[in-house]
């Protein structure tokens, strides 16, 4: 795509980048009798689902407990030093996140608390089709668990190949962080089940409606989030990965070849691209790719990712030029590879996470930078962030004022409520402090 010599305004610009072509909308109208079902039939529905979707109906919806112990059991200790690792730094990052709440007095006897509540119950889903994610077990519960959520549940698909449970590292990671209520429900019916609940499972199960759903999945689970969300709180309707790699001369192709490659080997629809003024870098990047992608275990996943209408290389005039392009995309990693990354690092407006310089690869906060991976995805990194603390709490405002406070600013809610033609709001005011308190021209 050449884009030199063009007018980058933001408002053509956000119209004319790549981007997948994936319809919510359209896939809304195939969830909606799947989460209807799950509402009305409950465990019933679940299993009958999970059969149909998963090929396997599995003997318990809720996990046993002693299938996530011996899935830690199990696990290769050079998967779990590494999945601990990841679990150090998350937290670590993630403590510091944790908002102070404060006391403001705006006036004697006149004070407003910000207090900072966590959500009771959360819903967490990992997904588990072409791929197992136990770094989305770490990513959705270590924040949940700084907030101090009370009530963790996580679901993942059953697997067919693991006697209908989810995948054992999932369920390993699961265990490493002390998560006891662990699903085999995916898809829609894993966002139904945690809006809904369900009672009478085998052998007696239930879950309990949660308050908050979050986790990435793909346009079917996206879909269930937008529709159920008012009945349950989502994080963000994420779809397929995307990279975008601004670049200049000083660029190493082998590295962004190599990065572009990594995101398109999540999903066809994987967008990647390349923003950047230097051709002679744009054709090394394009031979670098064209050598290693042969090569890799998922190629014709990846080929057809890169071929299409979502991946490209960006051709601009300049780095300024390339700087609108990648803010007007607003990607959900951006990789700034330039003599002045981290100058421009910090100019970015727009982006789920930036990642600095030659030596920080998307694949390091996929797992252990300490960073969050579940990121907005499609362009909603210009409105939405990605998981953190924050998601998982709530601001409650305390406000407490004696009775001379009140007096002191009855006359401004007098005035307003009548401006508002509200004058009972303004009644609730001088039935406690009286007319005689409203200044002289306050009485309506």
């Amino acid at each position: 795509m050449d884009l030199r010599g063009e007018r980058l305004d933001h408002g053509r610009l956000r119209g004319v980048v790549p981007r997948a072509a994936t319809d919510v909308d359209a896939v809304l109208e195939v969830v909606r009798p799947v989460c209807d079902d799950v509402r009305a039939r409950g465990a019933a529905a679940l299993l009958d689902l999970t059969e149909r979707f998963d090929g396997v109906r599995p003997r318990h919806l809720r996990v046993p407990p002693d299938g996530i112990a011996a899935a830690l059991d199990r696990l290769d200790p050079g998967v779990r030093d590494s999945l601990e690792e990841a679990v150090r730094r998350v937290r670590a990052v993630h403590a510091d996140q944790l908002p102070a709440g404060h006391r403001t007095d705006v006036a004697p006897g006149a004070s407003v608390t910000q207090r900072w509540v966590p959500v009771e119950r959360v819903g967490l889903y990992v997904p588990g089709g072409r791929a197992v994610y136990p770094s989305s077990v770490v990513m959705n519960v270590v924040p949940a668990q700084v907030a101090e959520v009370s009530s963790i549940a996580v679901a993942s698909p059953a697997q067919r190949e693991h006697g209908g449970l989810p995948h054992p590292t999932i369920l390993a990671a699961c265990a490493l962080l002390g998560v006891a209520e662990v699903y085999a429900v995916g898809g829609a019916q894993a966002v139904a089940m945690f809006a809904h609940g369900y009672a009478g499972g085998p052998d007696g199960e239930e879950c309990a409606p949660v308050d908050l759903v979050t986790g990435p999945g793909n346009v079917y689970v996206t879909a269930a989030k937008r529709l159920l969300r008012g009945l349950v709180g989502i994080d963000s309707e994420a779809g397929p990965t995307e990279i975008a790699v601004l670049a200049d001369d000083t660029a190493d192709p082998a590295f962004v070849a190599a990065d572009l490659i990594s995101q398109a080997e999540h999903d066809v629809l994987a967008a990647a691209v390349l923003v950047t003024p230097s051709q002679s870098l744009a054709r090394a990047v394009a031979a670098e790719v064209s050598d290693r992608v042969p090569r890799t275990k998922h190629h014709e996943r990846i080929a057809e990712s890169l071929s299409g209408p979502q991946s490209a290389i960006v051709l601009v005039d300049d780095l300024d030029a390339g700087m609108a392009v990648v803010d007007a995309y607003a990607a959900e990693h951006l990789e700034i590879h330039t003599g002045d990354a981290r100058e421009r690092a910090l100019r970015v407006r727009n982006a789920g996470a930036v990642f600095v310089g030659p030596w920080t690869p998307v694949s390091l906060g996929d797992y252990v930078a300490g960073s969050n991976h579940v990121l907005p995805t499609g362009g909603c990194a210009c409105h939405s962030a990605g998981l953190q603390v924050a998601t998982f709490l709530r601001g409650v405002q305390v406000v407490e004022y004696d009775r001379e406070a009140l007096a002191g600013v009855a006359g401004h809610v007098v005035t307003l409520s009548h401006a508002e033609d509200l004058p009972a709001h303004g009644e609730a005011v001088t039935a406690r402090v009286g007319e005689e308190a409203l200044p002289a021209g306050r009485l309506p």
